[in-house]
């Protein structure tokens, strides 16, 4: 009788075999969760072909990132974003209708209670940087304005970190804020213009992208988190089209319509107005929330 109608693992039945075992499972999706993880896993093994010293070194790598991770730093979902999983799974779980504002991912440095201020304050707290001022409307799908809509924003400063990587030199929410529309859906407040900035790349995910000729970079942009009632929440980012890492940011998070126009202001008279020195850096964009579903 051959092995593999006795149910031995050959090369050949490999899947048909380990996935049988399974056969028990109570959790229906957890079964068939790793049935696909399985075969998939399967068929990158017999394509590839690994001696058993490149194998050994794939579970080193995996052995090390685990070891990496921590409370403050989270290896495994570095390594899911720079292979464009975190961004697919983001696509898949916030499909918009037509019209909405799209989502992107939400990264690691969103601080949770940031202070609520006052519509056109500055989240800029230690006055480092190139001024600038955002604003724009908030409305539906079906063009309304949302009234009472909490618009959560953070971003990284002129050097390219956030406040919660430099504790002691940029002060507690330091470019961090929560803003709430009126009955015009309009907001606005003033920052800084971001820079460019490196994920982490001193550990197993670093060296990976630096095997594969990538650079570890996200171009410059601001978070958004806009939470109002009726509407599903949307988690996005707003980008400079300019910056020079637009067309490769390492976890693949820019889309077409999240880029906005950086414009730099030259006049004195409005940056006045807004306690800023000229010139200053000037962005509108509008956000489409979609229906609750």
């Amino acid at each position: 009788m051959e092995a593999h109608e006795k149910g031995f693992f050959t090369e050949e039945n490999s899947v048909e075999v380990v996935t049988g075992r399974n056969k028990n499972a109570q959790d229906a999706r957890f079964k068939q969760v790793m049935e696909v993880i399985t075969r998939k896993l399967h068929e990158a093994v017999k394509e590839i072909e690994p001696t058993q010293d490149e194998w050994l070194e794939a579970i080193k790598f995996l052995n090390q990132t685990g070891h990496l991770s921590n409370e403050w730093r989270q290896e495994f979902i570095l390594l899911s974003d720079v292979l464009g999983v975190s961004m697919l799974v983001d696509a898949i779980n916030n499909r918009k209708p037509s019209g909405a504002s799209e989502s992107t991912v939400l990264g690691p440095f969103h601080v949770a209670d940031a202070p609520e201020l006052p519509m056109g304050a500055n989240i800029c707290l230690d006055q480092k940087g190139e001024d600038m001022v955002i604003y724009g409307r908030v409305t539906g799908t079906d063009g309304k304005p949302v009234d009472n809509a909490v618009i959560d924003v953070w971003q990284a400063n002129d050097e390219g970190f956030y406040d919660v990587q430099q504790q002691g030199i940029q002060p507690d929410f330091n470019l961090r804020g929560m803003f709430r529309t009126g009955p015009d859906g309009r907001y606005w407040f003033r920052a800084v213009k971001p820079r460019f900035y490196p994920i982490p790349d001193d550990g197993t995910v670093g060296k990976m992208l630096g095997k594969l000729g990538r650079h570890p970079y996200r171009p410059a942009h601001l978070h958004f988190i806009l939470k109002a009632g009726g509407y599903e929440t949307l988690t996005t980012h707003i980008f400079d089209p300019h910056d020079p890492y637009i067309d490769s940011d390492a976890v693949f998070g820019v889309k077409e319509s999240l880029l906005a126009d950086f414009h730099k202001v030259h006049d004195p008279k409005r940056a006045a107005e807004l306690q800023f020195a000229s010139p200053f850096w000037e962005i509108s964009y509008d956000f489409v929330l979609a229906p609750a579903r």
